[in-house]
């Protein structure tokens, strides 16, 4: 793996449950741990949708990240990625081939409702 082709800042976020002082239990997403990515674009993740009449980019990014503990434990329920202030949800990790030196996560621009 090309150091030199890490260039960007990606966080990833984990959801917890918080509770509140009426106690009421909230899920939050609360930042888990930062690195440096190569963030790319993938042709498959690339596709447009029809919602409610209007045409939607689904945007997809593919990150290459180098393997640790921390993100050992990466899946697409528990975890978003932020990027460039934009949330992305998870869509697959591959751990490649188990070999602790790269992971990639696959993901895609999380839609937020008006």
């Amino acid at each position: 793996m090309k150091i030199s082709l890490l260039n960007e800042r990606i966080t990833f976020e984990k959801n917890t449950t918080v509770v509140d002082e009426n106690a009421n239990h909230k899920n939050v997403w609360e930042e888990y741990f930062s690195c440096y990515t190569y963030a790319g674009s993938s042709s498959y993740q690339q596709r447009e949708q029809q919602a409610a009449g209007i045409t939607v980019s689904d945007e997809g990014l593919v990150f290459t990240v180098r393997w640790c503990s921390e993100l050992a434990v990466l899946d697409s329920t528990h975890y978003r990625v932020r990027f460039r202030g934009e949330p992305y949800n998870i869509t697959s990790v591959d751990m490649m081939n188990y070999q602790h030196e790269s992971i990639k996560v696959s993901c895609e621009k999380e839609r937020r409702e008006s």
